[in-house]
């Protein structure tokens, strides 16, 4: 008990320290994206996906400069969300994802996380992908992968989030083309 005790309050002061240190730089950046008009539109668009907070937010626009302007395929890879399968000649391996920018990939995990529950297209998406007996790390990553596609058209579009234009598509990320022709 008292082993247990020490170590929630060991970890509460850690969270203390780092909320103490991160608040300068989240009022900086939130001040900068403030006073810029295009960066604040821009962080309006993944901002209004469900499951997509002001870090997963702030983490995109950051780390991803280039969305809206490369492909669904390109957006993943950079992400590391893309499968890169380990074959050779007639062998077939594992796949597994990796390389692209670590940190955003694991910010883009949490949200995944979150967006898997919350987000009513993401979430019929990871459960008919958890019905299909699909590993639990499986679904996060795919349902993440979906999240960076779906960001990634929203910001190529400069749209904001509506369920009703992808639920109409089955949640394909090409369901803003489509909608606009």
């Amino acid at each position: 008990m008292v082993r247990q005790r020490g170590a929630i309050v060991r970890r509460a002061r850690i969270a203390i320290c780092r909320g103490f240190r991160l608040r300068p730089f989240e009022v900086r950046i939130k001040q900068t994206m403030i006073s810029d008009d295009e960066l604040a539109t821009t962080a309006d668009i993944p901002r209004s996906v469900p499951g997509v907070g002001p870090l997963a937010s702030t983490m995109l626009i950051g780390e991803m400069p280039e969305r809206g302007q490369i492909t669904s395929e390109r957006a993943a890879a950079l992400t590391g969300l893309a499968s890169i399968s380990h074959d050779s000649g007639a062998m077939r391996g594992k796949r597994a994802i990796g390389s692209g920018r670590r940190l955003l990939r694991h910010v883009i995990f949490q949200a995944a996380l979150v967006a898997g529950r919350h987000n009513p297209v993401l979430k019929a998406f990871a459960d008919r992908l958890r019905a299909a007996g699909k590993p639990h790390k499986v679904v996060i990553t795919a349902v993440a992968r979906k999240l960076v596609t779906i960001v990634n058209a929203l910001c190529k579009f400069r749209q904001k989030w509506a369920t009703h234009q992808l639920e109409k598509y089955s949640c394909s990320a090409y369901a803003l083309n489509a909608h606009r022709s």
